[in-house]
């Protein structure tokens, strides 16, 4: 069972997200990263360097965050904007030491955690979290280049 019911956490008193629609190119589970691949999704990787989004649950269909998207189907991708939370897959045996960690691009549209100064760093882990389960976990995010708790907005991100 998935430790998040959703991929978008909130703030609730935001608009739900910006989302774009596209053919999946491969199954594509909710909380992974994708590109758009000649107006597809695929999935994202370590070495991806453009635009990603965040796959949506199907929730159009009443589908859970551990529901594929088939390949072939009109998925749903999250346009990640500052100011929101997320949940999105890391893979087993990543451990998330610290919140506020930088976390990187991996295989699968996964996140790893990143070396700073050398990894492209596209979100910052919201909770510390030691995937040891044996499976890809969610886990709470913010994308990168949003301050945390203790940048220079107020004490939950948000302007003070």
């Amino acid at each position: 069972m998935a430790r998040y019911n959703k991929i978008f956490l909130g703030p609730v008193e935001k608009n739900k997200p910006q989302v774009r629609e596209a053919i999946a190119a491969a199954a594509l589970k909710p909380g992974r990263f994708v590109v758009d691949s000649s107006g597809e999704f695929a999935l994202a990787g370590a070495d991806t360097a453009g635009k990603v989004w965040l796959v949506q649950d199907n929730y159009l269909a009443l589908e859970g965050v551990d529901d594929d998207w088939a390949a072939d189907d009109t998925a749903i991708g999250i346009e990640l904007e500052d100011g929101h939370l997320y949940a999105a897959r890391i893979a087993n045996g990543v451990n998330v030491t610290a919140k506020g960690a930088g976390l990187k691009l991996a295989a699968n549209g996964t996140l790893a955690v990143a070396t700073p100064g050398t990894d492209r760093i596209v979100a910052f882990a919201e909770e510390v979290f030691n995937n040891n389960t044996g499976s890809e976990q969610l886990i709470r995010i913010r994308v990168a280049g949003v301050p945390g708790p203790q940048g220079p907005q107020g004490e939950q991100g948000e302007p003070g």
